[in-house]
């Protein structure tokens, strides 16, 4: 399975994602969901996936030409002249790419080859945008009142993000809080796994401000997992005993 996190703050973007997938527990395997692009100076875009990796990769290669010489490549998402075209864009290798794949395997493909993307990024002279994109083409974007987009494994970490978040929070306090979210997920769903994979793009910059793969042996990590432990079970203690009614 999946889980990756989209959030739009004041001052640009932040994505999370993991990198496990799996078809039962005895077959597990590590692969990026997270990809980005730049034109230094003129646009960032970023696209995190979730759902059946045949065909979010089909996805992605299509998107950067790979069927042709690498000479004469043109990436899609290099072209597009704003983030809202190359949603649409996305969209559209995303649905034609599924209903290719159904079509071959008629009924035994119903279901199966379904995926969920999160499209984020800036292009110069507009403001940062960020998608999520569903398999039938079609997406939606953040806005103030939905300023946070998740795919995947969502109920685990979702109510963390919703208690914590800030539009006008600083891009460290949101990486903090996406790695809590993400480690009660990993506490509660075996599909989801490290490493994740983090990306910031800051507001105007037009390139990564910050990028980091996040392992089993980050040592901010295991700070922020033991020590999310510790101040739950510490709130827990601090809340008022419940008090059983006295016998009349």
């Amino acid at each position: 399975m999946t889980y990756c996190v989209g959030m739009v703050l004041d001052k640009g973007l932040v994505l999370m994602s993991d990198t496990r997938t799996n078809s039962g527990v005895d077959n597990i395997s590590t692969f990026r969901k997270l990809f980005q692009w730049s034109v230094p100076g003129e646009r960032m875009i970023a696209v995190m996936t979730a759902g059946n990796l045949a065909t979010t990769q089909a996805v992605i290669s299509q998107l950067e030409e790979r069927t042709k010489a690498p000479g004469e490549r043109e990436n899609t998402l290099l072209k597009g002249p704003t983030m809202f075209q190359v949603a649409t864009e996305i969209g559209r290798l995303l649905r034609t790419t599924i209903e290719e794949a159904q079509r071959v395997n008629g009924d035994d493909g119903k279901g199966r080859f379904t995926a969920t993307m999160i499209v984020a990024g800036q292009i110069k002279g507009m403001q940062p945008r960020l998608f999520m994109i569903y398999p039938e083409g079609n997406f939606i974007e953040a806005s103030w009142d939905t300023p946070f987009f998740q795919i995947g494994e969502t109920k685990y970490g979702r109510p963390i993000l919703i208690r914590g978040y800030d539009r006008q929070m600083s891009f460290e306090d949101a990486v903090k809080l996406m790695m809590v979210s993400f480690d009660s997920t990993l506490k509660a769903n075996l599909s989801v796994g490290l490493p994740l994979d983090l990306l910031v793009i800051g507001k105007d910059e037009f390139a990564a401000t910050h990028a980091h793969r996040v392992t089993a042996d980050d040592p901010y990590f295991d700070t922020i997992s033991s020590g999310w432990g510790d101040a739950l079970k510490a709130a827990f203690h601090s809340l008022p005993p419940y008090r059983f009614a006295e016998n009349p």
